[in-house]
């Protein structure tokens, strides 16, 4: 038995039989097929930005949908949707984000040297959709979030292989499709990697700016989108944002309290972050906990903040589940999660329109799960270098 390591870890890395694999398929198979199924043209957020893209090519502004809170460049991404029947659109697009959610677990898994072939990355997939709410929630809505969840775990892998350049490239290209991974170039600016922070804002800067150029309101993003995201959307957006500056107004704390301290909160993450960076071992784990702070903090102020944000944190925690030192093996870690399984009565909590509530509580526990985790102060060679069994043969530190 390899020392250091529990017998869950070593159950979990070893190699998937066919049995867990037949499982894991039909589980997300089912999912998507269950999706289509209920959608009419492939869910309604995606709905929103084929839309913009549908009156673009007609000659109008897609800022004119106050919904549409994409960079420019989203609406050229989405032109080929545009082409396609809305029962083509109902399978394709339920069965796109899967498989970007899929190989974003992949790529997190590779970060942390577990093989994908392994129990936990074979079953990791089915777990989130039978057991996290938010997975069928993206799944359903086709939110261009699912583009974020898969280029974070792409380019902290790349990070982690001193590909700081590509790893900017690739957060920059996914800014690009949806600013939501924006917080994450402080990771470039903590690291010192230059190069990889002016990937991250000439990228979208470059594509976004050129994509602008063919919209007939150019600026229509900064005269219309910012001003409506700084007034915190309608009240029909406001019943479904889960961070603690739309949530405690709602329960009376008044907005002149609520607001700083959201942002303090968010602040001392922001803080907790740069100190896991600066005292931690270097590894995937100070890699990958550093970026899933940065990402919690924002979260924890933006306007809008959703449930199905935690997908771009959530499995990059899961897949460090084999080390003992992990976020993910602590209780916080899964007490944060509770709210999140499906089918579980909440009593005053069932309405979709207070769910908000357990997300919110979801998100402050899980930030506090990871600022507060001591890492433990390992040789080299502890389980941030562990190398995980494959085809059956013991595994090994480097």
């Amino acid at each position: 038995m390899l020392t250091g390591k529990s017998d869950i870890s070593g159950w979990l890395v070893r190699r998937a039989s066919w049995h867990a694999w037949a499982v894991s398929g039909a589980v997300l198979c089912a999912h998507v097929v269950g999706v289509a199924r209920r959608s009419a043209a492939g869910g309604m957020d995606n709905a929103i930005v084929v839309r913009a893209a549908r009156t673009w090519l007609d000659g109008g502004s897609p800022y004119a949908d106050r919904h549409f809170l994409y960079f420019p460049s989203a609406v050229l991404a989405a032109v080929p949707q545009t082409l396609l029947p809305a029962y083509a659109l109902r399978v394709l697009v339920p069965l796109t984000v899967t498989a970007l959610l899929v190989a974003g677990w992949a790529w997190a898994l590779r970060v942390h040297g577990v093989p994908w072939r392994s129990r936990l990355g074979v079953l990791g997939p089915a777990a989130l959709a039978l057991g996290f709410a938010p997975f069928g929630h993206l799944v359903s809505l086709g939110n261009w979030t699912v583009t974020a969840a898969a280029a974070l775990p792409l380019a902290l892998l790349l990070a982690a292989r001193e590909r700081w350049g590509w790893a900017g490239v690739v957060i920059g290209a996914a800014l690009a499709l949806k600013p939501l991974l924006a917080p994450a170039a402080l990771l470039f600016l903590f690291a010192r990697r230059w190069r990889g922070l002016a990937a991250v804002v000439l990228v979208p800067a470059l594509v976004s700016g050129g994509a602008a150029l063919l919209m007939p309101d150019p600026a229509a993003f900064v005269t219309r989108t910012l001003p409506f995201l700084l007034r915190s959307h309608d009240g029909f957006v406001r019943l479904y944002e889960a961070s603690p500056v739309a949530v405690l107004p709602r329960l009376g704390v008044p907005s002149w309290v609520a607001v700083p301290l959201a942002c303090a909160v968010a602040g001392a993450g922001v803080l907790g972050a740069y100190r896991r960076w600066s005292r931690g071992v270097p590894g995937p784990l100070r890699l990958v906990e550093t970026a899933v702070l940065l990402m919690l903090s924002a979260f924890l102020v933006s306007r809008p903040s959703y449930d199905h944000y935690l997908l771009v944190v959530v499995p990059l925690l899961l897949a460090g589940l084999p080390y003992p030192g992990s976020a993910a093996r602590g209780p916080w870690f899964w007490l944060a999660l509770v709210p999140q399984v499906p089918g579980a009565d909440w009593p005053w909590l069932e309405a979709v329109t207070r769910r908000s509530f357990r997300d919110c509580f979801t998100l402050c526990v899980l930030t506090a799960s990871v600022a507060l985790r001591r890492p433990r102060h390992l040789p080299l060679g502890g389980p941030d270098h562990f190398v995980a069994p494959r085809q059956g043969r013991q595994a090994t530190r480097v």
